[in-house]
């Protein structure tokens, strides 16, 4: 029995990481419960789960939730401050963390279960793009792993598994649907509204993130997380609509391995909690009678600029992949509340890496003081818009 500590739970990632663990509650125990503010879920989970520890990072909800508990178990501690989650993933009561939180708010947490040598199953890619170097040295001397639960990098794991000579990886190659717009016109692009931008056409996902795979800044972050990830450069992107190829990956001898399953997040949340042996998902299988095409084709870059992006911020290093990060989160939540236009979101972010002076990383300090110097000059410039 593994004990789970499950952050943001009450997102996409953390919900069907708790459907994985329903379906195999033989080989799992919730421990800790983390989220943002939804008290409603939080409590049907509480029921249903009965953890040790819950947080609730907004205050007003954690007094909700405790109003809404009725007979609150005395097994279980409502935590009231970020500190003691950090000593709760000290503890060595678990086993396995579940980072699940969107944004670079996860990177503390996930900083902490990796200095204490825990296993983190990481979707929170945001995390690792602005300290992937940082993260994996620290992994290093910990005796910590992290291993990618987002469909992309869970689908390049398991395509390599069994190579033993790295140098034989021609290359790495991630899929993405192309997102809500990849047959619009781009003359059409200075209207699109909040609600089409998060009406993803493949998977089930929350408002930032949807967001991200309309301009393709996902696959942006995808690729530097790559890079961290598999300790390889040579990474592309390729569009693949009707996603259920998760990537690739290719050989010096041309030949390629490939993932293949139905969109649904529960696959590799399954592999990784599982790892290396293969659990239940209580996911669908592919019907392959029904599959008429698969088709594939390389992004328009000119229509999807934020894919570029990935290189820039490959070659510049440091602190590049922290302001491209901090940007976009403050482009994205502008964007979702009416403040700027959806095309002014690339604009920006662009404009604030150009004019930023791009640092060394060494500790945490550094991600932090040009995470909030970024969005102090994006929060700026979208005043003046």
């Amino acid at each position: 029995m593994k004990n789970l500590a499950v952050l943001g739970s009450t997102g996409s990632v953390g919900t069907s990481t708790l459907d994985v663990v329903r379906q195999n509650r033989d080989l799992f125990n919730v421990e800790v419960l983390l989220a943002n503010s939804n008290f409603d879920l939080m409590m049907k989970q509480y029921e249903e789960f009965s953890p040790k520890y819950i947080y609730l990072h907004d205050s007003e909800a954690r007094k909700s939730f405790l109003s809404q508990a009725r007979n609150f178990s005395s097994k279980t501690t409502l935590l009231s401050s970020e500190d003691e989650i950090e000593n709760i993933l000290e503890s060595e009561s678990i086993d396995i963390v579940v980072a699940a939180m969107v944004g670079v708010a996860g990177l503390v947490p996930v900083y902490q279960a990796v200095k204490n040598g825990k296993n983190v199953l990481l979707a929170n890619k945001e995390s690792y793009v602005v300290a992937g170097e940082l993260l994996n040295n620290l992994s290093a001397a910990n005796n910590s792993t992290i291993f990618p639960i987002d469909s992309e990098h869970s689908a390049i794991h398991q395509c390599l598994q069994g190579v033993h000579d790295k140098s034989s990886i021609s290359r790495l190659i991630l899929t993405g649907s192309g997102g809500p717009f990849l047959h619009k016109e781009m003359n059409e692009f200075s209207s699109i509204t909040p609600k089409e931008a998060v009406a993803h056409p493949i998977w089930s996902m929350g408002e930032k993130i949807s967001v991200d795979s309309s301009t393709m800044m996902n696959k942006c972050l995808e690729v530097i997380e790559a890079r961290w990830l598999f300790n390889n450069e040579n990474i592309d992107v390729l569009i693949h609509p009707e996603g259920l190829i998760h990537s690739l990956v290719e050989f010096k001898d041309n030949s390629m391995l490939a993932q293949l399953s139905v969109p649904d997040m529960k696959i590799p949340i399954a592999y990784g909690l599982g790892f290396p042996e293969k659990i239940n998902s209580s996911s669908n299988k592919i019907n392959f009678e029904e599959i008429t095409n698969l088709t594939f084709m390389q992004p328009d870059y000119k229509k999807f600029p934020s894919l570029g992006l990935a290189n820039d911020c490959l070659r510049a290093g440091g602190t590049s992949f922290t302001i491209l990060n901090a940007v976009n989160e403050v482009c994205v939540d502008a964007f979702l509340k009416g403040k700027i236009a959806y095309l002014d979101i690339y604009k920006i972010i662009s404009k604030v890496l150009d004019k930023s002076e791009i640092n060394e990383v060494k500790e945490l300090g550094d991600i932090f003081e040009a995470d909030i110097r970024s969005r102090k000059e994006t929060l700026d410039i979208i005043k003046l818009n």
